[in-house]
């Protein structure tokens, strides 16, 4: 009878957990798989003001090019000396072009890519160039891998500091689309703001027990957060310190979330380690998995949305996925 009854227990703790861990099915998988020309990592995609030709840029020195849309890539070799670089972001306004990397780099085209140029950097610089922004003819944004931001007017060959101090070494820094920053300290310990006009960044302790892994902007301007346990949680509309209740798109799950991305204001996909990737039509409230995707040998650690239209999800090892066109509701 004691045997009967331990049985029955753990068959309802069987059941309830994976009740917990349950999420529905997405219908239609809208992400083809790539065939990249390189295994190398790649970090970050950027397009010109041509839809069809584009630019990814990782590790190893690897920069690729598309002139159909981001089906099909070409490796471009640049002389750059001895060393390897793992470029880290690269952007576009119009056919001018900005590509950074590590050890310190910055590439600089003015015609779509078919020429680049390197552009000086400073031996002071403080770390190294992580992140850039086109901003418009000769103007470009750039950080650091230690939080500094600097501004350019002429193409690069000056720079102003736009905050007083770094804010020491970053996991990662996401800016939005009105100019702010949000910063994620190396060990998820607590996160930086910065807005335009600001002299230095405001630092932020974390809002739970949870490291914090990721985070960037909705897209109304709020924050989000992506941290430790598959967790999710929206900042409130009226306080950027005040946040809503944490939300588990798959419960009781072992693997992470490391990005997060807006194709519309209410669809959003999530990605994480396992090839795990998730979406939510309903700006959050709910949430479908991609199980097409599963099987796909590689972490997820990009989304990449240039239009509602245009999108890729950067994996290891020389995995992308291109966003084609669904059927499901926006």
């Amino acid at each position: 009878m004691r045997k009967l009854k331990q049985i029955v227990i753990l068959l309802a703790v069987t059941l309830f957990c994976v009740s917990c861990s349950y999420v529905s099915s997405l219908e239609d998988n809208p992400w083809q798989i790539i065939t990249l020309p390189t295994d190398s990592t790649l970090r970050d995609i950027g397009f010109t003001s041509d839809a069809s030709h584009g630019w990814a840029v990782g590790s190893n020195s690897t920069i690729l090019e598309t002139t159909d849309g981001g089906n099909n890539w070409q490796e471009k070799k640049l002389e750059l000396g001895e060393f390897s670089y793992r470029f880290t972001s690269v952007d576009f306004a119009g056919e001018e072009g900005w590509i950074t990397g590590e050890p310190s780099i910055l590439l600089h085209t003015t015609d779509g890519g078919t020429s680049w140029s390197r552009i000086p950097l400073s031996e002071k610089l403080p770390g190294a160039p992580n992140t850039i922004v086109a901003l418009g003819p000769q103007a470009a944004e750039m950080t650091t891998t230690v939080g500094a931001i600097y501004q350019t007017e002429n193409s690069g060959q000056s720079w102003k500091a736009m905050v007083e101090q770094a804010v020491g070494v970053v996991r990662n820094i996401s800016r939005s689309d009105d100019g702010k920053y949000v910063a994620v300290s190396a060990r998820g310990n607590f996160y930086s703001t910065w807005e335009p006009g600001e002299s230095a960044w405001l630092q932020h302790n974390r809002n739970s027990s949870k490291r914090l892994q990721n985070m960037g902007f909705t897209e109304d301007g709020r924050l989000w957060i992506l941290a430790r346990g598959g967790l999710v949680q929206f900042s409130s509309p009226e306080d950027v310190e005040a946040w809503e209740e944490p939300i588990y798109p798959e419960q009781s799950t072992s693997w992470g979330l490391l990005d997060l991305a807006y194709r519309t204001p209410e669809e959003i996909w999530v990605a994480g380690g396992s090839a795990n990737l998730l979406c939510s039509f309903d700006g959050g409230k709910t949430w479908q998995k991609d199980r097409e995707i599963e099987n796909v040998p590689s972490n997820l650690y990009k989304i990449v949305f240039l239009t509602p239209e245009q999108g890729f999800i950067i994996g290891q090892r020389g995995v992308l996925l291109k966003y084609e066109n669904s059927a499901q509701p926006a």
